[in-house]
């Protein structure tokens, strides 16, 4: 069956790093639409980054914008999340998603994305 994994999470300090790794099996996504989200507790679900199929669309949410940087590697059927300068609003868990359907219904949606990891926790201290 077709498993997203993340991977990388932990405890940091604010300013600190961490990157986050989301391994796809089952099926190749090399042609889909793949995206970081995060939830944090009490708060629903938001974007944070997508990239295109070839790498070279990206866009990013206002918060993480200059500090995150989402990048894949079709080869190994992964996609990964940069974190640089992090801050205790960074705290939360870390989705990967992967848009199989292409719908167009928006890469910042949620709604656009049809398979999920089960997330990985990130945690920064002040």
């Amino acid at each position: 069956q077709v498993q997203l994994v993340e991977s990388g999470g932990g405890l940091v300090q604010a300013g600190g790093s961490l990157r986050l790794a989301c391994a796809a099996s089952g099926r190749s996504f090399s042609r889909n639409p793949l995206a970081w989200f995060r939830q944090a507790p009490g708060k629903e679900r938001e974007f944070v980054a997508f990239i295109a199929w070839s790498g070279y669309s990206t866009g990013y949410a206002d918060s993480v914008k200059d500090r995150f940087t989402i990048s894949r590697d079709n080869a190994k059927n992964t996609v990964y999340l940069q974190m640089n300068s992090l801050k205790p609003e960074d705290t939360a868990v870390y989705y990967c998603a992967a848009d199989s359907l292409l719908r167009g219904l928006g890469a910042r949606s949620a709604r656009n994305y049809d398979y999920w990891g089960h997330g990985t926790q990130v945690t920064v201290s002040s």
